[in-house]
């Protein structure tokens, strides 16, 4: 059996079951061997997957457990391991077989003498190993009866060159009456991270990354506890839209396991455990302290009969004390009556003067009526938890807050700010609207506060509603709001850059009406991040170089220390002007810190900046695993307005490889889901998912349409970013379908604009859209020459990615050499977007050396372009179903 409680092979347990199936090496070396490990770290499962492969082996496996109620009862496990050979009694002598059905019950008689029992078992386990190995197997060894546990350790030790087999587990640490000494044993440690990981991911996998990393913590590898913890949450805390304790809840098995033995432990003692635990430090100073402040009357010497137990232990390096494992703190506070915590809470407090966050919490705890003063100080500590990227603690300490509140209204502020952390970072989105229902109760006669808002703006958008609706709730509670307009306000900062998203996502010039309104505002003034955000990430075509400079100082000021939130601001305005790969370190960082529970908005919204930047650089199949990622994390968490970034990039690779069909399915549902909420540019990505698509099977006039119906030739329409994105694309696919006028004239409009300044892969494929508008060949190709070359020398953010990526895409269609004319007189993509570099891993893409091997890549680009469906080649990379 594995940990799971179903049949099937351990998990990380592969080392401890080869050594525990293998026999003596040599002959007089012995057959037997203890199993030693901590409760519920997967002994009686060892046992069991042993116990089955001597069986599938021809072993005949004999069974026997210790059992609390019988110890007292003589023979008791005797019993049940040598019952089964009942046939193999009549090969003993008289006295022996005497002896045996005596102390097994089998027969009347006098007691016979134990010394005589133990070599009548060893004779009739001898016996049944003739015709077949025998493995004894004994767990629970503490709970043997004394008389059992004798004849086992006499069997145990004369199992050297005999065909008998002793295997036996007991907890570390354990007392009872099978004496061990001299025998060898194996310690069963926790399972490896990993493993543990696999295990939990197995069982449980709608886990939320939160929950999930705090499972794991606690439980630290042990397979009983990563299996029950998760069962003893309640329904909505699992994805972490409902918060779990700060002490996790044992389940039955665990509780059988630990809560026994903390209530037979002396009340000073476990009044003294509780402080411990409930401070979580295990500093002795602190300890002591608290001790003399509470009512108990314990000392540290009452930790005695702890240490006795294996319960506790003190670091002789850190004076500290420390828990041999968390389960036992979470029984210890089980253990503990509500007056006994409320009374431990108390003690700590009056200690933990120098650690606000701490008292205001243990404060809380100890607070049964509203008080003003803690609830303060419990909204400020939430403020320093959620710095330090723990939400769930910081949602707590916001809802015992709000618990403890006297007036509605604050009561009301501080429950639409646990919605807004709960929306925002951990993705509990019906725990929040659970939240801002009891703040709209709490204080039905106030108005929208900017938090409650912006929670109730991510239900709005991760539901059904639409962007224009909640524009207009973020706009009325921005100009209702009593911030007067502090630039150093944080909810209004925060509220301002989600409204800036909300406005380029519906991509209507009238929503930015308000927006620069509130930001002309801000005193002393705007953030500069906020203004040219709102500028490079809704109309990047008409950035100016002092926006370009001021961007470019943000993304060279990032360090290890700025905030998560900032660095996914920043990502949004690098994205148009090709700055991503600057901020490559900085977002995975972001995606480290939400792989192990970060806030789920930050780690969506780097992932998204790391496909982007991966699939204009050419790191396709990396593009393709981490925009799965993100659709995995999107539906896991709830956020269902962030589905469409991640079928935006897997369709972009996808199209790009020819894979037409499955691109187009997701470029539909994009379209499907964004039409009805006025998410203008989730349509206009799926365009250009569309037009790639079309692009690689030859269909020139479907391509141009979709290049249009972004932003129609002649003119870039406002507030349409992604405009730039496919302006190559209406140049190419117009000249291959006899539009030439409108070739000339978007080409005309984009030199109105500023794309050619943004970046050096923009400026080589405007170069490349004016020689591709160009009828003159001769002419064509010096000015893509010229124009292209310069384009390509330098790049900021990577000066041989940019470049050396988009000289096929250009140079194909535009560039010098044969390729170009027969190219854009036919139906073949020369050096479509299919073709713009060759799929490579996460490995640097390559760099571009030179106009010859450009003008090789632009011949070969046509059949890297087709369809696998079409060329007849089985390629070694498919999309996922």
């Amino acid at each position: 059996m594995n940990p799971a409680g179903t049949a099937g092979p351990l998990v990380g347990r592969e080392h401890d079951l080869a050594r525990v199936t293998a026999g003596p090496a040599r002959e007089r070396e012995s057959g037997a061997l203890l199993l030693s490990g901590q409760p519920g770290i997967g002994k009686s499962a060892l046992l069991e997957a042993a116990a089955g492969a001597a069986a599938a082996a021809g072993t005949r496996v004999l069974r026997a457990a210790g059992v609390e109620f019988e110890a007292d009862i003589s023979y008791a496990a005797l019993n049940q391991a040598l019952l089964p050979l009942q046939d193999v009694f009549d090969r003993l002598g008289h006295h022996h077989r005497e002896a045996l059905d005596v102390a097994l019950g089998l027969g009347a008689g006098a007691p016979p003498e134990r010394f005589v029992v133990c070599n009548a078992a060893l004779s009739l386990l001898r016996a049944a190993a003739v015709e077949a190995p025998v493995l004894l197997v004994v767990d629970d060894l503490p709970w043997v009866d004394r008389a059992s546990a004798a004849v086992f350790g006499f069997v145990a030790r004369r199992t050297a060159g005999a065909r008998v087999r002793f295997l036996g587990a007991a907890r570390t640490g354990a007392g009872g009456f099978f004496e061990h000494t001299g025998l060898p044993v194996h310690e069963l440690s926790p399972l490896a991270p990993q493993a543990a990981a696999h295990l939990v991911d197995t069982r449980f996998p709608g886990l939320a990354r939160p929950v999930r990393r705090r499972l794991l913590d606690t439980a630290q590898g042990n397979p009983l506890a990563l299996l029950e913890l998760p069962n003893a949450l309640r329904q909505d805390q699992p994805r972490a839209r409902d918060v779990p304790p700060a002490i996790l809840p044992l389940g039955e098995r665990l509780r059988s396991l630990f809560l026994t033995r903390v209530r037979d432990l002396p009340a000073a003692t476990r009044d003294l455990l509780l402080l411990a635990a409930l401070d979580g430090t295990g500093d002795l100073a602190v300890l002591s302290a608290a001790a003399r402040e509470s009512d108990a009357g314990a000392g540290l010497e009452d930790l005695g009969p702890a240490e006795g137990d294996q319960l506790v232990r003190v670091d002789s390096g850190t004076h500290r004390l420390v828990f041999r494992h968390p389960l036992v703190r979470s029984a210890v506070v089980e253990a503990a009556t509500s007056s006994r915590l409320r009374a431990a809470h108390r003690a700590l407090a009056r200690v933990l003067e120098h650690r606000p966050v701490q008292r205001a919490w243990h404060l809380g705890e100890a607070t049964l009526r509203p008080d003003e003063e803690v609830a303060v100080l419990l909204e400020h500590a939430a403020g320093h938890i959620l710095e330090r990227g723990d939400a769930v603690a910081a949602i707590a300490a916001l809802t015992r807050a709000a618990d403890l509140s006297p007036l509605g209204t604050d009561r009301a502020r501080r429950l639409a700010e646990a919605a807004y952390v709960g929306a925002e970072a951990v993705g509990a989105l019906s725990s929040a609207e659970a939240l801002l229902e009891d703040a709209r109760r709490a204080d039905p006669g106030h108005g929208v506060s900017l938090r409650a808002a912006g929670a109730a703006v991510q239900l709005l958008l991760n539901s059904d509603g639409d962007v224009a609706t909640a524009h207009r709730l973020l706009v009325g509670a921005v100009e209702a709001g009593g911030h007067g307009y502090r630039a150093d306000d944080p909810a209004l900062l925060d509220t301002l850059h989600f409204l800036m998203l909300l406005c380029s996502y519906g991509g209507k010039e009238e929503l930015w009406a308000p927006f620069h309104a509130a930001l002309s505002r801000l005193r002393p003034a705007a953030p500069p991040l906020l203004g040219i955000g709102a500028q490079t990430f809704s109309d990047p075509l008409n950035a100016d170089g002092a926006t370009l400079r001021r961007l470019d100082e943000i993304i060279d000021g990032v360090t290890a220390g700025t905030e998560l939130a900032e660095i996914v601001r920043i990502g949004a305005a690098a994205i148009y002007p090709d700055r991503l790969s600057a901020l490559r370190e900085a977002s995975w960082r972001v995606v480290r810190q939400g792989r192990e529970g970060g806030p789920v908005r930050r780690h969506i919204g780097a992932l998204l900046h790391l496909c982007l930047d991966d699939y204009l650089c050419g790191r396709w199949q990396e593009a393709v695993e981490l925009s799965d990622e993100g659709l995995a994390l999107c539906a896991d968490s709830g956020y269902s307005i962030c589905t469409w970034f991640f079928q935006f990039t897997k369709g972009l690779v996808l199209a790009s490889r020819g894979y037409a069909g499955a691109a187009r399915a997701l470029a539909t549902a994009m379209t499907d889901w964004a039409a009805p909420r006025g998410v203008r540019m989730s349509t206009d990505c799926a365009r250009q998912v569309h037009l790639l698509a079309d692009i690689a099977e030859g269909d020139f006039d479907r391509a141009f349409g979709h290049a249009e119906a972004v932003s129609p030739a002649g003119r870039f329409a406002p507030r349409t970013p992604h405009a730039l994105w496919v302006f190559f694309d209406l140049v190419e696919s117009a000249v291959r379908t006899d539009r030439q006028d409108a070739a000339a004239a978007h080409v005309r409009a984009l030199r109105g604009t500023n794309a050619a300044a943004l970046s050096p892969r923009l400026a080589l494929l405007a170069a490349g859209a004016e020689a591709v508008a160009e009828p003159d060949d001769q002419h064509a190709a010096r000015l893509f020459s010229s124009r292209g070359r310069s384009a390509g020398r330098t790049s900021r953010s990577g000066p041989s990615t940019w470049p050396g990526y988009a000289w096929p895409r250009a140079s194909g269609c535009a560039g010098p050499g044969p390729s170009r004319t027969p190219g854009l007189r036919s139906r073949r993509p020369c050096g479509p977007s299919s073709a713009w570099a060759r799929p490579r891993g996460p490995s640097a893409p390559a760099r571009s050396s030179g106009p010859r091997a450009n003008r090789w890549r632009s011949r070969t680009a046509g059949a890297s372009a087709r369809s696998p469906r079409r060329s007849g080649r089985s390629p070694s990379w498919r999309p996922r179903a």
